[in-house]
């Protein structure tokens, strides 16, 4: 169906509208980072990248970016298995009792994560990975499995169903049929997932905050924190700060922008 010249420049007017305001507060964010003015006025004639570093030191952003990577790219390296196994076995092919499981891992997205959170603490306590990279690893991955699992099962139920059967009459065993068939296939949308995966995990404060105390541990955005008790009258060290925890995740999704787009569009959550 055509649309009108009219709709048209709506359509835009009203694109244009939304971007102005998504980006001038960004805008505004960025200049706050670069002005000298400590309450956080914007001086465009003396903007600096001085306090960048002076925010890097002030905050060990050097070390706390180095415990959020670690524990993000291995939290988003061991969620992407577990969804694509667990995907792969209840959309391909048909576990034991599929109808009765899969609703219960469903229920994971149902549980707020606030009510996980005390016996998730005594539980990881009793086995001493409490104040620990691998204990949030691992908590990061077993929270990601409902929503991870429900993706990656409606992408390979999306797929068409010639092509499995042509997979099994060719001899194809189970595992070569998931990595040199449907995964091929299947790359946009579980790229899609492991960047949603690593800014949830990435920007996570909450579990953080519960579970690591010790300072040479404390992720990126826990020390921001700290860090934002110690200079609330440096609004332009904060914006600073900010600036440099956020710029992995705007990176990524900059650099792979239209893989994510693919993976969603290409219905990704479109379930069969």
């Amino acid at each position: 169906m055509r649309t009108s010249r009219g709709e048209t420049v709506l359509n835009y007017a009203f694109l244009v509208l939304l971007a102005v305001v998504v980006l001038v507060p960004v805008a505004w964010f960025v200049l706050t980072g670069l002005s000298p003015n400590r309450a956080g006025t914007i001086d465009l004639t003396n903007l600096s990248f001085a306090n960048f570093p002076e925010a890097w030191e002030q905050a060990d952003l050097g070390h706390t970016l180095t415990a959020s990577a670690v524990i993000t790219v291995c939290a988003v390296a061991l969620q992407a298995v577990l969804a694509i196994t667990s995907g792969y076995a209840f959309g391909i092919l048909g576990v034991i009792g599929d109808r009765l499981l899969f609703p219960l891992v469903l229920l994971g997205l149902m549980v707020s994560l606030e009510a996980l959170v005390v016996p998730l603490y005594y539980q990881l306590h009793d086995i001493g990975l409490t104040d620990s990279w691998l204990g949030m690893v691992l908590i990061h991955a077993g929270t990601s499995v409902p929503f991870g699992t429900f993706w990656m099962r409606a992408v390979f139920r999306a797929m068409p169903v010639g092509l499995v059967d042509a997979a099994r009459v060719d001899g194809s065993n189970s595992w070569q049929m998931l990595w040199h068939v449907l995964m091929p296939m299947a790359k946009p949308a579980v790229l899609t997932l492991c960047l949603l995966n690593f800014m949830w995990t990435w920007n996570d404060y909450f579990l953080s905050l519960i579970f690591l105390s010790s300072p040479d541990k404390l992720t990126a955005t826990v020390a921001l924190g700290n860090f934002q008790s110690m200079y609330t009258t440096s609004v332009n060290l904060l914006a600073a700060a900010s600036l440099m925890i956020s710029a992995p995740v705007v990176l990524l999704y900059l650099f792979f922008q239209r893989q994510f787009i693919q993976g969603v569009v290409s219905g990704a959550l479109k379930d069969a």
